[in-house]
């Protein structure tokens, strides 16, 4: 949760247990605006760009979790969870 709010300046980090009471996860504003160095969202969920974000997630944040064991997952368009794998 500190490598989210450090390196990628996510600034809404939480604990699943907090949101809904399951475990091991990590609960994450969509809609804040944090971008990645080209500018774009790190998260937008209606996004399309299919060259930088693969549902809605951008590639780069998307690849540094799973080269961390973790994946993403939305609750809703505002709301997007991280996942041990």
């Amino acid at each position: 949760m500190a490598l989210l709010s450090e390196k990628w300046k996510v600034r809404f980090v939480s604990t699943t247990e907090e949101f809904n009471g399951s475990t091991d996860g990590i609960w994450m504003s969509g809609e804040n605006g944090e971008t990645n160095g080209d500018g774009l969202e790190l998260f937008d969920y209606y996004n399309e760009n299919y060259d930088k974000y693969e549902f809605g997630v951008h590639h780069s944040i998307k690849e540094w979790a799973e080269s961390r064991g973790w994946y993403f997952e939305w609750n809703d368009p505002g709301t997007i969870m991280l996942w041990p794998d």
